[in-house]
């Protein structure tokens, strides 16, 4: 009998501990929401979905209805940053959040004064978050953008929008 009622609170324990990993960033997100030196942008799926959908809707051109359609498909877009702190030392407390296993590195970029990093979180050959961190003396960023890219969906706004992080994604070398 106790063997039988081990296994429910095994069970609970291992998916308690699954979404506590998924929530890193949102945790780290959290520990600097009242902290004045940070900036803080977070944009919602509703407003992504309103803007790809002007986008679809205003648009003459097979080119802008493609990159509504595409914009849609962001589900929230998330950016902290500050110029007042050790960004070396934030960009360490984040990626040592991070669950290892469950982002893939894209690209990093380290010299002697700063360092990024740009990861993937995919599920079912579907890229669910984009995350972009970056450090240096003076300056921290963290990116985190969450929806069911494509590489080619990713390549295509790196190349057609000026959503943050998406330029220096476009400057490397990334996925076709």
């Amino acid at each position: 009998m106790k063997k039988i009622l081990l296994i429910p609170v095994f069970v609970l324990m291992a998916v308690f501990q699954v979404m506590a990993q998924d929530d890193a960033i949102q945790r780290f997100f959290s520990n600097y929401m009242e902290d004045d030196r940070f900036s803080r942008v977070y944009i919602s799926p509703k407003m992504m979905q309103m803007a790809g959908g002007f986008l679809k809707n205003n648009a003459e051109e097979a080119d802008s209805q493609e990159l509504g359609a595409l914009i849609q498909k962001i589900k929230g877009i998330r950016i902290l940053s500050s110029d007042e702190v050790d960004g070396m030392k934030m960009y360490n407390e984040a990626y040592g959040s991070l669950t290892k296993q469950k982002y893939e590195e894209l690209m990093d970029v380290q010299d002697k004064d700063s360092s990024i990093k740009f990861l993937v979180r995919e599920e079912n050959g579907l890229v669910k978050e984009l995350l972009m961190l970056a450090g240096d003396k003076g300056e921290f960023t963290l990116l985190s953008m969450l929806g069911n890219f494509t590489y080619e969906d990713l390549n295509m706004l790196a190349e057609k929008t000026n959503i943050p992080g998406m330029e220096e994604y476009g400057k490397g070398n990334m996925p076709q």
